[in-house]
């Protein structure tokens, strides 16, 4: 007799399949992408959200198949190529499929099993063995049938229940089985319909004469046909406001059988527009998109090298445009949420309801309705706009990726896992469907540029702004010299606060970047110099005056401000160095006739926090914003006339091989805000080091000498993009089994690998959420084979996890770790 099997991935971090039987109807019925319910573990009750990826008439060899609990569709709501680029990014960033499948789909397809708990009917109740709190259980399974544990810990007002249930599973008048929930709930919009007896003119006349001591409803169903003038469709929430009135008086229509309702279904995310006529190009733009689609007839990737305000997004629209008329899907990745504020803005009136967002501020539901259009190919979702993890929707007939800011560090997932970039993955996506990928950026990332100079990619250069505007004049600020001379004013020199005086007078706006949140980074205690250190990480705590509170940015603890110093009881207590949080402060003291806003992590937390401060900052109700490396992610204020950077050192001095690329990508991104419209921009850079290189090259606009400088550099110390960089973290709570373990996974690489491995080594912070870390660097040659070396490194993993003393040590793996 025929047995029939699937194999399929679970929500965890586990890198292989598993195979579960199924009868012979759903082994013909289910496809590749089908989810089914499973049991998984050792308790068969708890049953798991599971995908099907492949199906077969092969038993497994290590354990006996469980059957599957249910099928959960009747179509596959992942595409074949989908589980083919899931595959290579476990391949490729050597991470566990389960977890690309956790954070590919959005959370309410990922269906949960919760624990009912409900009466038995057989047993003989006794209530004198019952205390309070299990009587009161049982009472409430009286008058429901099932509970879940969050119900009894509501009921009871207790966090810890499970003792409870289990004393009554114990004494028998309970039993519990396990349940499957989606999460997903539609968004359904209540209409008015009247009843069509009353739609002739004679019966409409009869009601109104009915209603006539009824004034309320009277004037209700007068509003319904004013309405009903205007729209098709009548919703009932328009009409109770319309008429004044208020959900009873509606209801009584309703009852009285005079009012009908009705429930439609729609989209939670829905963009009007779409009328305009695209942007006319200038010369230049004109001759780039030629050269642009010229690449694309032998490339598949081009890369569009425009400086600051050059017009990409113009020849964005040329290009997008040519797709839709195609009906093909096209997607438009930014690093950041706070990009698609204004990019949508713009984008809409261009294409308007063909436009979906997909991105980390959006509800389950939300990111639910926008996978279905996606998948259906539906017309409102043929241009995505969306942050890193829109790479992983079901793509139906892509044609085009355009990864905006492809620089951005954003773009890569450091934690949790998958470990991967987007821009690489967007790559391989755009292989995978046949589609053109476009590449833009005012200062392409060194390992992109590289790959156009070899000819891996095309390159396109537009290198003026449009409309002839001039790029900013800088000028970098000499603090040695400031503070000498005795021309400072707390943080500020008095060039920078006589140039905002002179831009503000005229109407004009500032930006004032500082890439550090909070008040300030230290409280210090100035007589014994003691700091409160997080007790979790090996970090000083960040105080935020707003709060009165200081924070860990790590792992979120927070305390209140101490009175006094903890170690010597001294009440002189004082903060050193200044985040966005004090800038906004003072700056709102020194000019207290402007309104200051500030971007920052804490000031945009809510779902549309970003678009609250950006649309105040373009409507001219802000006129200085201060904020974080936020600002400088492609954000368009054409009032915008000065660019301040407070303390450029940070930037310049942190301990990464990346740390001069960086700093001149951010600093000539920020000054790229500044001066956008017909009048040339102004930026002051403060900096205790006006000669450094790279501040040079920010001041000249001059990519190509910081490309160069950083190409040799690389060459010479074997960085990217001429070898290949394998991060190996190891973690523990106790010190000494980390450093233990770290040596151990070290000794055995370089038996494989000699000196290509570098540590193991304390990272700048070497406890985060009471985790030791060490790490441990490996160099992949140009010439040596980067499958092998992964295949080398994964066994050497496999033995360490053998090892008794070193199963729990945590071991996490971060290919092309920059």
């Amino acid at each position: 007799m025929a047995v029939f099997f699937i194999d399929v991935i679970l929500p965890r971090p586990l890198q292989q399949t598993f195979t579960y039987q199924v009868s012979e109807s759903e082994y013909h019925f289910v496809q590749n992408g089908m989810r089914v319910a499973v049991p998984f573990g050792k308790n068969s009750n708890t049953i798991h959200t599971a995908l099907i990826i492949g199906k077969h008439q092969k038993p497994p060899e290590r354990y006996v198949a469980k059957e599957i609990h249910q099928i959960l569709e009747d179509k596959p709501i992942v595409t074949e190529n989908q589980i083919a680029l899931w595959q290579w990014i476990s391949n490729y960033y050597l991470c566990p499929i389960g977890d690309i499948f956790r954070a590919a789909m959005p959370s309410a397809f990922i269906l949960e099993s919760e624990t009912l708990i409900r009466k038995k009917t057989t047993a003989t109740l006794d209530e004198l063995s019952l205390n309070d709190n299990e009587y009161l259980v049982l009472e409430a399974l009286d008058q429901q049938a099932n509970l879940v544990i969050k119900d009894i810990s509501k009921l009871l007002s207790k966090k810890n229940v499970l003792p409870i249930v289990k004393k009554l599973i114990d004494k028998g008048y309970i039993e519990t089985q396990e349940a499957i929930y989606a999460k997903y709930k539609p968004k359904l919009i209540k209409y008015v319909l009247l009843n069509p007896i009353y739609e002739k003119e004679n019966a409409l006349n009869e009601l109104l004469n009915q209603l006539s001591r009824a004034e309320k409803q009277r004037e209700l169903i007068l509003s319904f046909f004013s309405l009903k003038a205007k729209n098709k469709t009548v919703r009932a929430k328009a009409l109770i406001k319309a008429a004044g009135s208020n959900t009873a008086v509606l209801k009584a229509l309703v009852n009285k059988e005079i009012l009908q309702i009705d429930y439609q279904q729609e989209d939670r995310v829905l963009f009007n527009g779409g009328h305009q006529a695209l942007p006319v190009l200038n010369e230049a733009q004109e001759a780039a998109l030629k050269k642009v689609k010229h690449s694309f007839e032998s490339k598949t990737t081009c890369l569009l090298h425009g400086v600051t305000s050059s017009g990409k997004t113009a020849i964005y629209t040329q290009l997008i445009q040519e797709q839709l008329d195609q009906d093909k899907q096209v997607l438009f990745l930014v690093p950041e949420i706070a990009l698609t504020t204004q990019l949508i803005a713009r984008l809409k009136r261009y294409f308007g309801n063909k436009i979906v967002v997909y991105h980390s501020k959006y509800s389950s539901n939300e990111r639910v309705e926008v996978w279905k259009n996606v998948l259906q190919k539906n017309k409102t979702a043929q241009l995505i706009i969306g942050a890193r993890s829109s790479i992983f929707l079901p793509f139906q007939d892509l044609g085009l990726i355009i990864v905006d800011e492809e620089h951005e560090v954003s773009y890569k997932q450091f934690d949790p896992s998958p470990r991967y970039h987007a821009r690489d993955t967007a790559i391989v996506l755009a292989q995978k469907h046949q589609a053109k990928i476009l590449l833009g950026s005012a200062t392409p990332a060194i390992e992109t540029y590289y790959n156009a100079q070899q000819g891996k990619y095309g390159l396109v250069t537009l290198d003026k702004r449009f409309g002839e505007v001039k790029m900013p004049q800088i000028q970098v600020i000499d603090l040695k010299e400031k503070y000498f001379k005795k021309q400072m004013k707390g943080h500020y020199s008095d060039t920078l606060l006589e140039q905002m005086e002179q831009a503000l007078s005229k109407g004009e706006q500032v930006i004032l970047f500082q890439n550090r949140r909070g008040y300030a980074p230290v409280l210090s205690c100035h007589t014994c110099g003691e700091s409160p250190e997080c007790p979790n990480c090996d970090v000083t705590l960040t105080y935020h005056k707003h709060h009165n509170q200081l924070r860990c940015h790590y792992c979120g603890y927070a305390m209140a401000v101490p009175l006094v110093c903890p170690a010597c009881s001294s009440k002189d207590i004082t903060s050193k160095g200044f985040g966005t949080e004090q800038v906004e402060s003072e700056i709102q003291a020194l000019f207290p006739d402007y309104k200051v806003g500030r971007m920052d992590f804490d000031t945009t937390k809510g779902k549309y926090g970003y678009q609250k401060i950006i649309n105040s900052f373009q409507s001219q109700e802000i006129a200085i914003l201060v904020g974080t490396q936020m600002l400088s992610k492609g954000l368009d204020f054409s009032n915008v006339s000065l660019v301040g950077v407070l303390n450029a050192d940070n930037l310049l001095h942190f301990p990464d091989f990346r740390a001069h690329e960086h700093s001149f990508q951010l600093l000539t991104q920020v000054a790229g805000r500044s001066g956008r419209s017909k009048k040339q921009g102004q930026v002051h850079i403060q900096t205790f080091n006006p000669k450094h290189k790279t501040l040079q090259q920010v001041i000249t606009n001059d990519y190509m000498a910081c490309y160069t400088t950083e190409l040799q550099e690389r060459k010479q110390f074997l960085y990217p993009p001429f070898y290949r960089l394998i991060r190996i973290s190891i973690k523990h709570r106790d010190f000494d089994r980390t450093q233990e373990a770290s040596a151990w996974f070290a000794q055995a690489l370089r038996q494989t690998f000699g000196a290509q491995v570098l540590g193991p080594e304390t990272p700048a912070i070497g406890r985060i959420r009471n985790l030791y870390i060490r790490t441990i660097l490996l160099k992949i040659p140009p010439k040596q084979s980067l499958t092998k070396s992964k295949a080398a490194l994964l066994k050497i993993q496999r033995h360490f996890e053998a090892i008794a003393q070193y199963r729990a040590v945590r071991l996490l793996i971060d290919v092309d770790a920059y």
